[in-house]
């Protein structure tokens, strides 16, 4: 996996580098937060009654969508890339719920390159894996964004003729 400190334009990128986010706790008030932004109040993510006695899991869960936005912020952090939108998901499976207290990061390879606008930006496609502190994935998936280029060096001047 390559680690770099640097924001990383898209010619910086070559198909099937990756990298590892860093983990994040998920906690009861990142939920709270969430089924309060969103309106979601369903009993699974914030009943812990309901979600014990007659939830699927035996207790309360993180709203998928809380998974794909935390990838969304990871993501963000590893590679650090000079992104200009996020343009889409392309696909995206939820595979195992996410519990309270569970650590996820985010492991990402570049999946195709396409230069755009004569080469001052690309569509870059990401395989994204959200996993838990066990190495299981919980979410996996394809992403789509615009990345800007490198930022062009101008030729230090020279000494000027005489």
């Amino acid at each position: 996996m390559r680690h770099r400190a640097t924001v990383l334009g898209y010619d910086d990128l070559t198909v099937g580098d990756e990298w590892e986010s860093p983990g994040r706790t998920v906690t009861e008030a990142d939920v709270a937060a969430f089924a309060g932004l969103s309106g979601d109040f369903n009993p699974l993510h914030v009943d812990h009654a309901w979600a014990a006695a007659e939830g699927p899991f035996g207790r309360p869960v993180a709203h998928g969508l809380l998974g794909l936005a935390l990838m969304s912020g990871l993501a963000s952090a590893a590679p650090r890339v000079d992104t200009l939108a996020f343009l889409a998901v392309l696909e995206w499976r939820f595979l195992l719920p996410i519990g309270f207290g569970d650590t996820i990061r985010v492991l990402s390879t570049v999946e195709s390159i396409e230069p755009q606008a004569r080469g001052r930006r690309a569509v870059v496609v990401w395989r994204r894996r959200l996993v838990d502190q066990d190495g299981r994935a919980v979410q996996e998936g394809l992403t789509q964004s615009l990345v800007r280029a490198r930022p062009r060096r101008e030729p230090e001047p020279g000494p000027s003729p005489d």
